[in-house]
């Protein structure tokens, strides 16, 4: 029997395409039309020639289906659509179909648990610019979730143990996250709420969170792995883009490790999902290739994919935007943006 308001669960990711191809009309999308230099293009079709193709979309694919069972497992059976910004499945597309398909109220999760102001405006446009009648809870980080923290320590414990038992010593720990430029997280923006709306951030003195937020999440996986003797934080995959980009840099943090006479390193990104080009490239052949020119050893866990673990993390989120939203169905929101404060959370 078909409940009154049918309610439905929205992954957003970055998206990738299917073909080097594609990858011109692909970078377009990324920078909004803008001009890219010719070199560029042709560095990145490069890249992906390298690991053959981007998995991305697919492992998000997978990833939905596995939350979507863990909420039918919850009592909570709902379907989990997923969307990307830059590529197919296009998130006004996927959002027309959820309404053509009855959805009223919908959870919406961005697959990037460190989101920076500037993502989670475009995800949020992108998904407000179809949404039409359907109200929105819109989850905008959830970098402190516990068992996002768990997940990551689930991949890192094993690698970790094992190498050490191989070099014969505790292996310190690298922990990474996308950079983004100085500009998108120094400078607050105006806020883009209506009148009966919440902002993403209160208040324009407030600063951008991303860099701490990326930093929490390592803080978290290293406490739950308190036999590492040493760790360190740096930001990768810097683009191209004129003006500065977030630091220290993978490479110049590499450098300052491999100086203080450490021989083997295990490098673990917690600000990505699963596997893509920034990892099946910019760390399985750059940075181990750097590293190796230093004398370092570089090694990495696997990526958390289709982590039962992550699974629960996203149908945790999920359920607590469905519930927010019949908890507030008789306000006049028409897009909620949660801020739940995750180091009280239990899950």
């Amino acid at each position: 029997m078909q409940t009154a308001l049918k309610q439905a669960v929205l992954l957003l990711a970055h998206g990738t395409p299917e073909t080097i191809e594609e990858i011109p009309d692909y970078l377009r999308n990324v920078v909004s039309g803008r001009p890219i230099p010719q070199n560029v293009v042709e560095e990145i079709q490069h890249r992906y020639s390298l690991i053959g193709r981007s998995p991305l979309t697919e492992i998000t694919v997978e990833q939905a289906r596995l939350v979507e069972r863990e909420l039918a497992a919850a009592g909570s059976p709902v379907p989990v659509y997923v969307g990307m910004r830059n590529w197919r499945p296009y998130i006004p597309d996927v959002v027309r179909q959820m309404r053509a398909d009855g959805v009223e109220e919908a959870a919406v999760v961005c697959m990037a648990p460190q989101n920076s102001r500037t993502s989670v405006g475009l995800y949020r446009r992108a998904v407000e610019s179809e949404a039409g009648g359907i109200r929105i809870d819109f989850t905008q980080g959830w970098a402190q979730h516990p068992l996002l923290a768990d997940a990551f320590a689930e991949r890192l414990r094993p690698t970790w143990s094992n190498l050490s038992a191989e070099v014969g010593y505790p292996v310190p720990v690298l922990f990474t996250a996308h950079s983004v430029p100085c500009r998108t997280i120094q400078t607050p923006a105006p806020s883009t709420a209506g009148p009966a709306e919440p902002r993403l951030w209160p208040g324009r003195e407030v600063a951008d969170p991303y860099a701490q937020d990326a930093k929490a999440t390592a803080a978290l996986v290293a406490a739950r792995l308190p036999e590492i003797p040493q760790w360190w934080f740096a930001f990768q995959s810097q683009g191209a883009s004129g003006g500065p980009w977030t630091g220290p840099t993978v490479e110049s943090t590499l450098d300052s490790i491999a100086a203080s006479g450490v021989k083997t390193l295990i490098l673990q990104p917690i600000g990505f999902l699963c596997d893509h080009v920034e990892i099946l490239y910019d760390v399985d052949i750059l940075f181990r290739g750097y590293a190796a020119n230093l004398g370092l050893r570089l090694e990495r866990p696997p990526s958390l994919n289709a982590s039962h673990t992550l699974a629960r993390t996203v149908a945790d989120l999920a359920r607590l935007g469905l519930t927010r939203l019949k908890v507030e169905g008789t306000t006049q929101l028409k897009v909620r943006i949660a801020g739940v404060q995750f180091p009280q959370h239990k899950a």
